[in-house]
C-alpha cells in the first residue's frame, strides 16, 4: 500500500468466545475486514470460539478488533482475547474457514 511503511503494518490474532458459531459471525467478520482492506481468515475452533487472523495497516486491525468487541456482531460475544505480531505476509483475500 503506497505511503504505508512496514512498521505501520500488523498481524492481529483474535480469539472470540461466546455464541459465535452458526450465527453468521464469520461472514460478518469477513465483510468488516474487507471493508477495512484487511487480509486473513475467520475460522471456527473448538469450545465455541472463532479465531480471527487479520493483516494490514495497524489502524485498520484496531478498527476490526473494536468491531469484534462492539456488541453489534451476530450471536453473542462473551470475550475477545488478542495477540499482536509482525505480519507474515502471503495472505490474499479474507476467508471463512
Amino acid at each position: 500500500m503506497p505511503g504505508v511503511t512496514d512498521s505501520q503494518w500488523a498481524r492481529l490474532t483474535a480469539w472470540v468466545h461466546g455464541r459465535v458459531q452458526g450465527v453468521g459471525f464469520r461472514w460478518w467478520t469477513r465483510a468488516r475486514a474487507l471493508e477495512l482492506g484487511l487480509v486473513g481468515s475467520a475460522t471456527n475452533r473448538p469450545g465455541s470460539r472463532v479465531e480471527v487472523v487479520a493483516e494490514g495497516p495497524r489502524e485498520a486491525c484496531e478498527k476490526l478488533l473494536a468491531a469484534l468487541r462492539s456488541g453489534e456482531t451476530p450471536g453473542h460475544v462473551d470475550h475477545v482475547a488478542e495477540q499482536w505480531s509482525d505480519p507474515k505476509g502471503g495472505l490474499t483475500g479474507f476467508m471463512e474457514r
